[in-house]
């Protein structure tokens, strides 16, 4: 008789490799104004940069850690590098051109065979820098243009990242904020212009190879009436014994009549505090489409949010977590509806197992102004087992009374009775129950954008085979 096989966790080796930091170079650890000078100096911040970095750093030591949402008593600021730079300082275009241990990280994880098949341009961030970067010819030649957002500080579209930069995400917003505004470095930036439909994806990679140390990468993006973009976003890490930091910050704006399909597949180590924020702006008829898989992490803070601002803005947001042994993903989302025939759609996928812990937390909120807007909120639990948890905290503030907001949430567990049912029908009780488990986050997994890179694909498949040990 065959031995059954157990997976007991996600099979983490493909992502766990790591390379020597002998050759790169890293501030000290800590968070202190002369810090936040030096790295000032390393980007070579234009005055009104600089200021804003320290003013940031003022509102950070003036606020309090967030109590409400998991402990993150393991992070420790006095212990986190805040920059590394790799060996290689330069941005590359050509990829033979990038150093062979970074070059080799990314091919391992799939994005430069991702970029020759599927994509219209890539940008990979390594620690601190961005260290490659390409955008097709035929892309770049509809006037869209795509950058890190260093070089387009010091170009043309300078003053266009000033009249944008932190004010949707403003450094008062929380703790986590303020410290990503002293010190953000990296990202990208992306400018459609009014009209121009990119039809294939752009996409950035981060990946943090150093222990002990943060990530703040900065994503702007700007979508002009009438076009289209789908901008997808993976990360990852090694495991490291240490706490390792992700406080990215992520603004979109979206034009009248505009669409943005954002997807983020975060598979963090589980190590790793990501306390990441992201916030879009719609504009009239626009749309905003934010597609999210949650995989990593041991603790998360991470709840996307859309300001439908003009008459007629949409908004859906798609989401699967995942949280397994010594997980604590904080998840959710928020909408603002701002303006009137304004409407959202909010659908989520949660699984936990092995005692991990799954809280997913919804904020709509209907202003006055917001008249015949339209809410709906579907949130789904599964737990695997009797020791993992799993949570659902909404809140709904309403302000007029011609809307139409729904709330629907389920949690349970595998039905002993279900899994019967499939045995009677020929298939084994390992086989059925990876049936449920796959079934149950298939409508929100198939919007995910599995085709685009062979990390993505792994991820799914493995973590639902892992549920079932």
């Amino acid at each position: 008789m065959k031995e059954k096989a157990e997976v007991h966790d996600i099979d983490r080796s493909m992502y766990d490799f790591r390379y020597s930091e002998d050759d790169a170079f890293k501030l000290k650890e800590g968070l202190t104004s002369d810090i936040v000078e030096q790295i000032s100096k390393e980007k070579n911040d234009p005055q009104w940069m600089a200021d804003f970095r320290q003013k940031s750093l003022e509102i950070y030591n003036s606020m309090d850690v967030p109590e409400w949402g998991p402990p993150i008593d393991g992070l420790d600021m006095d212990h986190i590098v805040t920059y590394v730079r790799p060996k290689n300082n330069k941005m590359e275009s050509d990829w033979k051109d990038v150093p062979e241990d970074i070059k080799d990280t990314f091919e391992k994880l799939g994005i430069p065979q991702a970029e020759r098949q599927s994509l219209a341009g890539v940008g990979a961030q390594y620690d601190s820098e961005l260290v490659y970067h390409n955008v097709k010819k035929e892309v770049a030649e509809q006037g869209v243009i795509y950058s890190d957002v260093e070089s387009a500080l010091h170009g043309p579209y300078g003053d266009m990242i000033k009249d944008h930069f932190m004010k949707l995400i403003t450094p008062r917003d929380h703790k986590f904020a303020a410290l990503h505004g002293a010190v953000w470095s990296g990202g990208s930036f992306v400018y459609v212009p009014a009209g121009v439909h990119v039809s294939i994806p752009l996409q950035s990679y981060f990946r943090l190879n150093a222990a002990g140390a943060g990530q703040f990468e900065h994503t702007l993006i700007i979508v002009e009436d009438g076009a289209y973009l789908h901008f997808i976003e993976g990360c990852s890490a090694p495991k490291y014994n240490v706490a390792n930091l992700h406080a990215g910050a992520v603004e979109l704006f979206v034009g009248k009549n505009a669409t943005l399909r954002y997807s983020t597949i975060e598979n963090w180590s589980k190590n790793m505090y990501n306390l990441n924020t992201k916030r879009a702006r719609v504009e009239e008829g626009g749309k905003i489409e934010w597609i999210s898989g949650s995989f990593g992490s041991h603790v998360s803070y991470l709840y996307p949010m859309s300001v439908l601002e003009g008459a007629g803005a949409r908004s859906e947001f798609t989401s699967v977590t995942f949280a397994g042994k010594g997980q604590n993903l904080d998840t959710g989302c928020k909408v603002v509806h701002n303006a009137p025939d304004t409407s959202s759609y909010v659908n989520t996928r949660s699984i936990s197992k092995d005692g991990g812990i799954s809280t997913f937390r919804s904020a709509v909120v209907i202003t006055p102004k917001a008249v015949r807007s339209k809410s709906s909120v579907s949130c789904q639990s599964l737990m695997l087992d009797d020791i993992s948890r799993s949570d659902t905290i909404p809140a709904m503030d309403i302000r007029t009374g011609q809307c139409d907001v729904g709330h629907e949430a389920r949690i349970g567990r595998i039905s002993d009775e279900t899994v019967f049912y499939l045995m009677s029908r020929g298939m084994s009780e390992e086989d059925a129950r990876a049936l449920i488990v796959s079934g149950f986050a298939d409508n929100v997994g198939k919007e995910l954008p599995l085709e685009y890179a062979v990390e993505m694909n792994n991820l799914i498949r493995l973590e639902m085979k892992g549920a079932i040990g």
